[in-house]
């Protein structure tokens, strides 16, 4: 079965007209690098302009992601990837979207309804519980066991801090050998949201005043890659048919199996991928060191440094190969692969720069170690920084000179960097919708207070060595050699609790880099700051130099609670915490 042709045919059959998919690179969007989302190219038309195509649209969507960068090389992680897509430009609303929607899992796609359940946003103090979208989810036989409301953090969309608005129901399916449980728990990972219909039927103003819309939209979207991983019933995206011949070539070129190389196939394939398709854009993007060309340069570099770990000869044409079947996939779909001479050329380009730079980086290794007695965190990441070089590899050419590598240094310096680049690209990559919103900067600050608990409950010697915020959760990562206990968990969570019950006031000032050190204020990395910086305080037991934004009082932020502790790499936990 073709799901993108059957989701296509299925809607044009109920009155849709078919868009063509928009570029990569955003034609009226200064606001990011990439499209990012099936609906991004449509803003314009949600946010009332006339579409030349009428009221029924959909597509599938070429888009590229890069906030979870880091974590591409598992099993469900991409850049680049299809999003399937219908809406409804003042048309029909929710009954008709809802049904529509079960209609193609159930009766196209064939999905046991018994393996699906629903979120539905529950309402707050200005929009009342979407029992409309419940009724209907009921009505088609979803069991009410089946059916969660949950609040604006996980039901509800606008665009930006003011704009049309509206809750959402998300659709998840079952994906377990085991029988789907009668009771739907968001929080077990058992259940894979599938796909996401966003209702809009108010407006906020500025002031967070809300009104309802004359003209009401929905906006579905639903990602390739998931679905057909769904279908087929596997539980690693790159096991299924969008990536076994992909895998299989990789493995073939480097005469290795899957099992045991998951993570650097996984990568080639997924940065190889995105290449091809940003090299075909009609934006005529190449590598560069800024921009669009830097994320072009990044993958394909990112690709060859993963080609080498697995004993790729870096200096033969694989990354060829490698586009030439994706550009086979997926041309049919996409005619601007057909370019393949620019593809071809800007790959093998890139790949004879980037193989010349590791090479006089292995020069650079020599005569940076010639008077040290082992490698240093900074000429490890100079190594990697400037050539590109794996940790891996430094400790592989160390190893052979008889060296040690401070390890654990370079992790410093390397989250270091990426906290830098998530902050430069954080605005990039939000899809120009949202800004600094108040559930974000009320995040901002109970990450300060995360860091003082846990100071306090495992030693003054922790701190925080990465930190990720959005709308749903903060994440948080520190130093520690062991996973949190319970007991320890509880005792952070409770204290951070108490000092939001305490309400301590968040005070904010000025000063010199000196007089901030000398202040005692947290202040890692010191040398990224200008000579002027902002120090944060909470009571007695918190002080750090910080950016913002911040909450006026700790009893702003709610209740806090600790939803995941997890390694993130070795020496280096992770907490993923919420606030209600």
């Amino acid at each position: 079965m073709n799901i993108r042709e059957e989701y296509i045919k299925f809607f044009v059959d109920n009155g849709h007209k078919q868009i063509p998919s928009s570029p990569l690179v955003p034609e009226n969007d200064s606001t990011v690098l990439f499209n990012t989302a099936g609906m991004q190219p449509l803003i314009p038309y949600l946010m009332g302009e006339k579409h030349p195509y009428g009221k029924r649209l959909c597509d599938y969507q070429k888009c590229v992601r890069l906030t979870d960068l880091d974590e591409i090389g598992d099993t469900t992680h991409h850049t680049f990837f299809e999003m399937l897509g219908n809406w409804s430009l003042g048309d029909y609303f929710k009954n008709e979207s809802i049904e529509y929607s079960f209609d193609f899992l159930t009766k196209v796609l064939k999905i046991p309804v018994n393996k699906l359940a629903v979120t539905v946003f529950e309402g707050d103090d200005k929009i009342p519980r979407d029992e409309v979208s419940a009724k209907r989810w009921l009505d088609l036989g979803i069991p009410k066991e089946r059916i969660a409301y949950l609040g604006k953090d996980d039901n509800f969309w606008i665009a930006g801090d003011s704009g049309p608005c509206g809750g959402d129901t998300e659709i998840f399916y079952f994906r377990s050998d085991e029988e789907a449980p009668t009771n739907f728990d968001p929080d077990d990972d058992r259940w894979v949201e599938i796909w996401n219909n966003v209702f809009m039927e108010f407006y906020q103003d500025e002031k967070g005043n809300i009104t309802e819309l004359s003209s009401k939209n929905v906006d579905t979207g639903m990602g390739l890659e998931r679905i057909i991983t769904v279908i087929e019933n596997v539980n690693d995206n790159y096991k299924s048919s969008v990536w076994k011949d992909v895998i299989d070539l990789i493995s073939d070129i480097a005469k290795l199996p899957y099992e045991g190389n998951e993570k650097e196939m996984r990568i080639i394939a997924d940065h190889i991928r995105t290449a091809t398709f940003i090299i075909a854009d009609p934006a005529g993007v190449k590598p560069s060191n800024t921009d669009r060309g830097y994320i072009l340069r990044r993958l394909i570099r990112r690709a060859i440094r993963y080609a080498k770990k697995i004993n790729i000869d870096i200096n033969g044409d694989f990354a060829l190969k490698i586009s030439e079947l994706i550009i086979k996939k997926y041309s049919e779909y996409y005619p601007e692969l057909n370019n393949k001479d620019v593809i071809f050329d800007v790959l093998s380009s890139e790949q004879q720069k980037f193989s010349r730079t590791l090479e006089k980086g292995l020069r650079e290794f020599d005569k940076l170690i010639k008077d040290e007695s082992y490698v240093n965190k900074d000429i490890a990441f100079k190594l990697y920084d400037t050539y590109g070089f794996p940790i891996e590899l430094t400790i592989e050419e160390a190893s052979l000179r008889g060296m040690e590598v401070d390890t654990k240094g370079f992790e410093e310096k390397f989250k270091e960097h990426q906290e830098k680049s998530r902050t430069a690209s954080q605005g990039m990559f939000k899809g120009g919708l949202l800004g600094h919103s108040e559930i974000e900067t009320k995040y901002h600050t109970a990450t300060h207070l995360l860091n003082a608990a846990l100071k306090k409950v495992l030693g003054p010697e922790t701190y925080q060595m990465g930190s990720n915020i959005t709308t749903e959760r903060l994440r948080f990562d520190f130093p520690c050699d062991h996973k949190l206990t319970d007991l320890e968990k509880k005792e952070v969570e409770d204290l951070v609790n108490k000092w939001i019950e305490d309400d301590y006031p968040v005070t904010k000032e000025e000063m010199s880099k000196e007089e901030a050190v000398k202040s005692g204020a947290e202040c890692r990395f010191i040398e990224k700051y200008p000579d002027i910086v902002t120090v944060y305080s909470i009571g007695d037991f918190s002080s750090e130099l910080c950016g913002g934004p911040h909450v006026t009082h700790t009893g702003e932020l709610g209740h806090f609670k600790i939803k995941k502790e997890e390694s993130s790499s070795a020496g280096v936990r992770r907490i993923k915490a919420i606030l209600e």
